[in-house]
């Protein structure tokens, strides 16, 4: 199952213990808000280059210290247990010593207990879990070479899936369902370069910190909600994201505050071969160059940014961030319906073998706006998103993907970092596979037809302390994976399901 969990650059403003957790990507997203002082979009915890909070060139490097450049700025963080960003402080002034040689390191758990109560091929729950570790360099500050950033970071996961054993969905229940293991993701040297205008990114990546990202939608603990049901059905493997990643080189240009560039080519399969894709990269260390090639890119125009020195005036506009992108494959996709004498897949006299296709591709569009807050002081604000991808739908299990959500931020007085949301998530089954189960119904009588999954979900994250989140979660999917059918009677569909579910999250 693909994942939302983010990793990598920090926010200038954020204070050291901050700072680490973010260099890791695992800070849940109300105290990132709370960092940054502003009415932020209730994202889930990502890349800060990816968020338009601040413009990514004047942002400083994944893995630095900032304390030192903040101090004229910020008051010293908070080190009181319950007012501290992370649970074990400074570690006796570990942490700041390390910071001077421009070492970041940082640990963080999220466990929760999913369940499903009604529809499904099985009722009952599952507890999933991981663990992040992550460590950053400055290499300014470690070996005196301006601007350069090497990161890497690794994933335990435990538990079991839900999704597998019990709902069936495409749009996995959860971001962070994957094969229990323990796993490299990402290993990468970044540089910048033009002042920091433009900068080069090679290495492992995962490229959910970056590319088709919505802020307001991480909230959410759907996985469509961070990386989209159309790639992670869609690409070999569900593509380089949680909790696989590929080699590859990423380009990012912001030739102006509002507009960012970003585009690369990865590897166009992280576990080649035949079977489960976690089973065949088990240890996240397959460095491959030879499986086709996934070339990605995007550009994203962001307004009514908060800018980048706190001194400078605000903007009296709301802000918002909008994003239209691509990706294709070079590798040959299978044909959803087809075998290669043209016969449909489910008639008797077919070869059994799919015809396939050379390529695949989507396009895609993301949108993140912020509609009201009360003044550009106040932590309260509402934000819409909406997000849609597009693929064709001959090679493709899901050929179009939509998503749409709204979320408060600070719902009740004295609550300045809990966030509340709504969201939907639409997968549509493509026309041959639509197609194949229409030819399979003529020859098993009642067998269900394929049309779409819908996903509805409402979520209310808690923040316990700086370094504790909460989160409570209400899912209802109608249609799960289209309109499959159920195994103990295949007649039927597989049912309508509710499901909820809890998570917990700590920022060591």
């Amino acid at each position: 199952m693909k994942k939302k969990l983010k990793t990598t650059l920090l926010m200038s403003s954020a204070p050291a213990g901050l700072t680490l957790a973010l260099s890791l990507g695992v800070v849940p997203p109300a105290l990132a808000q709370a960092a940054s002082g502003e009415a932020a979009p209730a994202a889930a915890p990502s890349t800060a280059a990816a968020s338009t909070e601040t413009p990514p060139s004047a942002q400083p490097a994944a893995g630095a210290d900032n304390a030192g450049a903040t101090t004229a700025q910020t008051p010293p963080a908070p080190t009181g247990f319950w007012d501290r960003s992370n649970l074990l402080g400074d570690m006796g002034g570990l942490r700041p010593w390390l910071g001077n040689y421009g070492v970041t390191f940082g640990l963080q758990e999220t466990s929760e207990y999913m369940a499903n109560l009604s529809g499904g091929t099985a009722h009952g729950g599952a507890y999933q879990g991981v663990t992040q570790m992550g460590l950053g360099i400055d290499t300014q500050k470690a070996f005196g070479l301006p601007g350069g950033t090497f990161n890497v970071s690794a994933f335990q996961i435990h538990g079991t899936s839900l999704t597998l054993r019990n709902t069936q969905t495409l749009q996995a229940t959860t971001g962070i369902e994957a094969e229990a293991s323990t796993r490299l993701w990402e290993l990468w040297y970044q540089q910048a370069l033009l002042g920091g205008k433009v900068d080069v990114k090679v290495g492992q990546q995962s490229l959910d910190q970056e590319f088709i990202v919505s802020q307001y939608a991480g909230t959410f603990m759907n996985a469509t909600f961070g990386w989209p049901v159309v790639p992670s059905n869609d690409l070999p493997a569900g593509g380089p994201a949680f909790p696989l990643s590929s080699l590859g080189v990423r380009v990012r240009a912001t030739p102006t505050d509002a507009i960012t560039v970003l585009g690369g080519i990865f590897d166009g399969n992280p576990a080649p071969g035949t079977g489960d894709s976690q089973k065949l990269n088990a240890s996240g260390t397959n460095f491959n160059l030879h499986n086709g090639a996934l070339v990605i890119g995007e550009v994203q125009y962001a307004i009514n940014q908060p800018p980048s020195n706190p001194s400078d005036p605000k903007p009296s506009g709301l802000p918002g961030t909008y994003k239209l992108g691509f990706w294709y494959n070079s590798n040959r996709f299978a044909d959803q319906n087809l075998d290669n004498t043209g016969l449909s897949l489910a008639n008797p006299a077919s070869t059994g073998i799919a015809a396939t296709h050379g390529g695949n591709y989507s396009i895609y569009a993301v949108a993140d706006q912020m509609v009201w807050r009360p003044s550009a002081d106040s932590p309260q604000a509402v934000g819409v998103f909406a997000r849609i991808m597009g693929a064709p739908g001959d090679r493709n299990l899901v050929d179009l993907g939509i998503n749409a959500g709204v979320t408060l931020k600070a719902p009740f007085k004295g609550r300045d970092n809990d966030v509340v949301g709504l969201a939907v998530g639409y997968a549509h089954i493509g026309s041959h596979a639509q197609d194949l189960a229409n030819a399979q119904a003529q020859t098993t009588p009642g067998y269900p037809s394929r049309s779409a999954e819908t996903i509805l979900e409402a979520t209310y994250q808690y923040q316990v302390t700086p370094w504790w989140q909460l989160q409570a979660d209400f899912q209802y999917a109608f249609r799960p994976a289209g309109g499959i059918p159920n195994p103990d009677n295949p007649s039927q569909r597989v049912g309508d399901e509710a499901i909820v579910g809890l998570r917990t999250t700590i920022a060591f």
